[in-house]
């Protein structure tokens, strides 16, 4: 490989709700809201929001570990919530989730625009998500019909560790054929958890802001918010996601070609993941 290919993004891994679907990543809070409500328990969408990123299966125990909800189900059910307790919500969540994540499965505007751009220009395509597969099928049957045909996707449930563990992006690694590579490979993510695994990988991380969970603002609220609203939202979110480890922070994926100007910029100049 000559100098200058090494210096090129060669590979691109994404996550999918409020990455490359979802904006504002809406589909899971609701579900989570609903799921508690049915066992009589409270939460909101800002607590449902903290882990997100997670595997679901974590996720849920994360919530359950939250002092607001564990003493509500402690008041209610005489005890701790439990690791069983975690996994009978998982039973109940999926088909919730499913139904939520279809509800709200239109790419985010401008994706599909930049990846026939980038898949034109050679580079190769992969995805990792906290949904399990139960919830992803519908999901990635609809993308596909719709033209992403990424070569891998990696639910949270395909793996022995899923996020923040990078056991996802290795197997995302070795289907576009860069194993050994990760310095030329970006992963795309909303969250922590997320960028985390990009990170673990040795791979360039993207935080996406705007349609994300580090904003959680729908489409048309973002759309309707005034410039002073937007510019100080638009703060926040970056700041959550360099703070995550985010390489560069875009507003949406449609942006992500000029993510990957700057990362090669960077690369160019002898900087490495």
């Amino acid at each position: 490989m000559n100098l200058q290919q090494e210096h090129t993004v060669r590979g691109i891994v994404l996550d999918w709700a409020g990455t490359i679907v979802d904006f504002g990543c809406q589909a899971p809070m609701g579900a989570f809201v609903e799921l508690f409500a049915r066992h009589q328990i409270e939460i909101t969408i800002a607590e449902a929001r903290v882990p997100m990123g997670l595997p679901k299966m974590d996720h849920i125990a994360a919530l359950g570990r939250m002092s607001t909800i564990a003493t509500q189900w402690q008041a209610l059910k005489g005890r701790p919530f439990n690791s069983a307790d975690a996994q009978q919500l998982l039973t109940e969540f999926e088909p919730m989730s499913a139904k939520a994540a279809l509800d709200r499965s239109h790419f985010i505007p401008g994706f599909m625009t930049a990846y026939h751009a980038l898949k034109a220009q050679g580079l190769a395509f992969a995805t990792t998500t906290g949904y399990t597969r139960k919830i992803m099928t519908p999901l990635m049957e609809i993308a596909q019909a719709e033209g992403f045909t990424p070569d891998l996707v990696v639910c949270c449930d395909d793996v022995a560790r899923s996020r923040p563990d990078p056991m996802g992006m290795q197997a995302c690694l070795q289907a576009m054929g860069l194993q050994g590579k990760a310095p030329q490979v970006i992963k795309v993510d909303d969250t922590a958890p997320g960028l985390a695994e990009g990170l673990a990988a040795g791979a360039w991380t993207v935080g996406v802001a705007i349609s994300g969970n580090a904003l959680g603002w729908t489409h048309e609220r973002w759309l309707q918010a005034s410039e002073q609203d937007q510019a100080h939202a638009k703060t926040s979110a970056n700041a959550l996601l360099l703070a995550a480890g985010a390489h560069e922070v875009i507003d949406s994926v449609a942006d992500l070609p000029d993510a990957i100007a700057r990362i090669e910029q960077r690369m160019a100049l002898g900087e490495t993941p």
